[in-house]
């Protein structure tokens, strides 16, 4: 029984590295962060908060075949809510009331394989529903209600896995 539990999660452990290995490629690019919507204010969580956002768009770029790279430049972020200062507290806290303060993002992306463009465009990317039904992000994140504005457009704009390998 060890010994066929051992051949299963070495089988499981090699597929995964063989899913990490012929995932596709993304590079994201900030356009003057500072100069967003409405980004942290500090530096430090400003370039937290962008590096976390750039490491969800290389997550799911992992759902891309190996041979395909995507290109994105964010030229603006509005994140969900808004901030009020105050004035005994370090930082400043994100109030989130579910009227017109819903998060929204515009960027610019190229999807390439073998030196050929596949998909380019704009887009607006935005979230009116951000407080309303389930939200699988925990509620310490930092982008919670912006990753599945994210992941909503990945899904719309480049399907499946199956589906990118045709294009």
């Amino acid at each position: 029984m060890k010994r066929l539990t051992r051949y299963w999660i070495a089988a499981a452990l090699l597929l995964a590295a063989a899913g990490a290995a012929s995932a596709g490629t993304v590079t994201v690019t900030f356009q003057e962060p500072e100069k967003f919507a409405d980004v942290p204010f500090w530096e430090q969580e400003r370039t937290q908060l962008l590096k976390e956002l750039g490491e969800h768009f290389q997550h799911l770029g992992q759902q891309l075949p190996a041979n395909q790279q995507l290109r994105i430049t964010v030229t603006d972020l509005d994140l969900a809510g808004r901030v009020e200062p105050r004035r005994h507290l370090i930082h400043d806290i994100r109030v989130l009331r579910g009227g017109a303060d819903w998060p929204t993002m515009t960027l610019q992306y190229s999807l390439e394989q073998d030196g050929k463009v596949l998909a380019s465009g704009q887009e607006h990317l935005k979230n009116m529903m951000y407080l309303d039904g389930l939200n699988r992000y925990a509620s310490g994140d930092a982008l919670r209600y912006e990753k599945p504005m994210v992941d909503a457009w990945f899904r719309a704009t480049f399907g499946s896995p199956t589906q990118l390998s045709r294009k």
